[in-house]
C-alpha cells in the first residue's frame, strides 16, 4: 500500500472513509457547558471522542486503513506501534475482520491501555521507548510475518479516517469559527483541518501541545520538522518527538497556531470536565479544552469547536 503514502488527501477521501468505517465507528455526541462558555468568553462545543469505540478517535483511522488492505494480504495480519489508543483501535478493527494483530507498545504505556489492547486479542510486544526504535521493531515483525503496517498517523488512509470527526462535527454545528485540536503525530489535526476548511472556508484551526512536547510548534517556527527529546508529560498520547513527514506540510498549510498547555492546566481541565460536565477525558484529550479554558485562543471567536480526543485514563 506504499504507493499511496504521499498522495494528497481531499474531502472525497474523507467522505469515502466515513462510508468505509460505517458500522464500526460511533457518531459521537457534542456537549456544551454554560459555565465553560463563561470561562472561555465564547460558545464552546465539545466533540466527545471519549465516547468513541475503544474510548478514543483512533478507531476511525485504523478501521479505514485496515478495511482498505487488499484481501489477499489480510491473512498475514497487521502490525502497528502505539502508546495505547491506536494499538487498541487496530486490535479492534483486526478482530472484527478475523485477522491477527501485533502491537508494539512502550513499557511505560498506561496499564489500562495495555490491558484493553490485550483484551481484544492482540499480541503485545513491549519495548523501551528511551532505548529502542518502535518502527524498526515493527519492520522486523513485517519481515518475519508479511503483516501490513498500520501507521498511527503518517498515512493518507489514517488521516482520512480521522478527518471524519470534522465531517460529523460541522454537520451538527455548521457555523463554527474555530477548531481546537490536540497534536501528537498530527494525523487528527491534518484530517480534520482538510475536512473543515473544505466544508467551511475561513474556519481557523488551532493545535494544542503539552509544553514539554512542543515539537510541532518548534517545527513550524523553524519551517522544517524538528525533533526533540522524548517529552515528559502526563499527556501520553501527545509524546511525539517529531511531526510526521506527511502530516507536517498539512499542518504548515492549514494550522494558524499551536497553543501550549502545562500538565497542571491539563489536570484542571480534566477536573472541570469530570466534575462539571460529568465526562471522563484522558490528559491528551483534555489538552484542547485546557487551552480554551486558560484563554490561550485569540479573542473574538463566537463559536469554538473543541475535540476531546479520548477518555482512556487509569483511575
Amino acid at each position: 500500500m506504499s504507493e499511496i503514502r504521499h498522495s494528497e488527501i481531499h474531502l472525497a477521501d474523507i467522505e469515502a472513509a466515513a462510508e468505509r468505517t460505517r458500522g464500526m465507528v460511533h457518531r459521537t455526541p457534542v456537549f456544551t457547558s454554560r459555565t465553560f462558555d463563561a470561562l472561555a468568553g465564547a460558545s464552546v462545543f465539545f466533540k466527545c471522542e471519549n465516547f468513541q469505540r475503544g474510548g478514543a478517535f483512533k478507531i476511525r483511522g485504523a478501521t479505514n486503513f485496515i478495511r482498505s488492505i487488499p484481501k489477499e494480504d489480510l491473512p498475514r495480519g497487521v502490525v502497528t506501534y502505539s502508546s495505547g489508543n491506536h494499538g487498541q483501535a487496530v486490535a479492534m478493527a483486526a478482530k472484527a475482520l478475523g485477522i491477527a494483530a501485533t502491537i508494539v507498545m512502550p513499557a511505560d504505556a498506561p496499564a489500562l491501555k495495555l490491558a484493553a489492547t490485550r483484551a481484544h486479542g492482540a499480541r503485545i510486544v513491549i519495548y523501551d521507548r528511551a532505548k529502542e526504535d518502535r518502527e524498526a521493531i515493527a519492520q522486523r515483525i513485517v519481515s518475519e510475518t508479511g503483516a501490513t503496517v498500520v501507521p498511527p498517523y503518517d498515512h493518507p488512509l489514517t488521516i482520512a479516517g480521522q478527518g471524519t470527526i470534522a465531517l460529523e462535527f460541522l454537520s451538527e454545528i455548521a457555523d463554527l469559527d474555530a477548531l481546537v485540536i490536540p497534536i501528537g503525530g498530527g494525523g487528527l489535526i491534518s484530517g480534520c483541518s482538510i475536512a473543515a476548511q473544505t466544508i467551511r472556508p475561513g474556519i481557523r484551526i488551532f493545535g494544542v501541545e503539552p509544553e514539554q512536547g512542543n515539537d510541532t510548534l518548534l517545527s513550524l517556527r523553524a519551517g522544517q520538522r524538528v525533533g526533540i527529546p522524548l517529552p515528559e508529560t502526563i499527556a501520553d498520547g501527545l509524546r511525539s518527538a517529531k511531526p510526521g513527514a506527511l502530516t507536517f506540510p498539512i499542518v504548515q498549510k492549514r494550522v494558524e497556531d499551536v497553543l501550549l498547555v502545562s500538565d497542571s492546566e491539563i489536570r484542571d481541565a480534566m477536573t472541570f470536565l469530570l466534575t462539571r460536565m460529568k465526562i471522563l477525558v484522558e490528559p491528551s484529550g483534555a489538552a484542547s479544552a485546557a487551552a480554551v479554558m486558560q484563554g490561550k485562543l485569540p479573542h473574538g471567536f463566537r463559536k469554538v469547536g473543541v475535540i476531546l480526543s479520548g477518555g482512556n485514563v487509569d483511575l
